[in-house]
């Protein structure tokens, strides 16, 4: 059986146009389905396959989403952050469920061009961007004039690049008034402020304490690293006096290895320290003490990301979702 080389021999061979071919072998339901499995059929027995790249430089379209994750103040961050791990997933179903393929990069920003490089290198359809780092302002500069990107982060006032993330600052707001309401008077907060999000959370807790006349909170630019966070907790816990009686840390990983250098030093959570994270991690819930946590909603969070950038990718102009995140209460706090 002779092997078909292009759409323009098959569509001869089944004595259809070569629109009707593509149609067909695209599954559209414009065609019949008699029609379509006629199509497909001897493209299957002549062993025809569609030149995929050719079809999509015909159409302009990729099927491919691409998602960055900017690690500008935090270098040394690894995609198997747990974090990472579960917002990637649940990404890549919602993607597989629209017919899109997922296309990753963890990127370390050296120049203000870095996301301009991948938007224009046409091997996607659009961007959605995990975490804002301390790239806020070349994001704005790319949203300006490129529709099709959607990031995950805090929203602020005269932000241009559309985001989807939880009211951050709302967030610290309730870690800290929950301490207070806990009888906690010396509180901390563990994070690196750099990142937008963080600095939200930390202005939140500040909030918080400035209401019930508390001062300010202690503050240790503490990385998300869990290996790098853990030896400074523990060199801060042992240069502090007095030691706070409550912490919120910028990340459930924080509020880990938090409770561990708590722990080396003698210290008992939630008996000495109380202890509440943020991110709302499931493996929050199997340390002991489990963990308290602002919770994000991330399941919710994946589908706005990408329900978003399809209406962009369609030529919508679509506002930022800021969620209302929730306190999980466990032992820790």
């Amino acid at each position: 059986m002779s092997r078909i080389r292009n759409i323009k021999e098959l569509a001869d061979l089944a004595g259809v146009s070569t629109g009707t071919v593509s149609r067909a072998l695209a599954g559209s339901e414009l065609i019949s389905q008699k029609t379509r499995e006629r199509i497909q059929a001897l493209a299957r027995e002549h062993g025809f396959r569609p030149n995929i790249l050719a079809r999509n430089l015909r159409i302009q379209r990729t099927n491919t989403i691409g998602v960055l994750i900017p690690l500008g103040h935090e270098k040394r961050q690894q995609l198997t952050d747990p974090f990472f791990i579960t917002m990637l997933g649940l990404l890549a179903d919602k993607l597989t469920e629209r017919g899109y393929d997922l296309l990753l990069s963890r990127v370390i920003p050296t120049d203000s061009a870095w996301i301009e490089r991948f938007a224009n290198s046409g091997r996607m359809d659009g961007l959605i961007v995990v975490g804002q780092s301390d790239q806020a302002a070349t994001l704005d500069a790319m949203a300006a004039h490129y529709r099709p990107m959607v990031v995950w982060g805090g929203h602020s006032e005269g932000q241009l690049h559309c985001t989807v993330g939880s009211d951050n600052r709302k967030g610290g707001d309730m870690a800290a008034s929950y301490l207070i309401a806990q009888g906690c008077r010396r509180i901390a907060f563990l994070g690196d402020p750099r990142a937008l999000e963080i600095g939200q959370r930390l202005a939140g807790v500040r909030d918080a304490m400035a209401r019930a006349g508390l001062g300010t909170p202690d503050q240790a630019n503490i990385h998300l690293v869990p290996d790098i966070a853990y030896p400074a907790i523990v060199d801060y816990l042992a240069s502090t006096s007095p030691l706070p009686d409550g912490i919120v840390a910028a990340s459930d990983l924080i509020a880990l290895a938090a409770m561990r250098a708590l722990a080396a030093a003698g210290l008992s959570v939630p008996g000495d320290v109380r202890v509440i994270g943020y991110d709302g991690l499931p493996i929050g819930e199997h340390v002991t003490p489990q963990l308290t946590t602002i919770s994000q909603d991330l399941a919710s969070g994946a589908e706005h990301l990408v329900d978003l950038l399809m209406r962009r990718i369609a030529g919508e102009d679509t506002p930022a979702v800021v969620m209302d995140p929730q306190l999980v209460v466990r032992a820790s706090a």
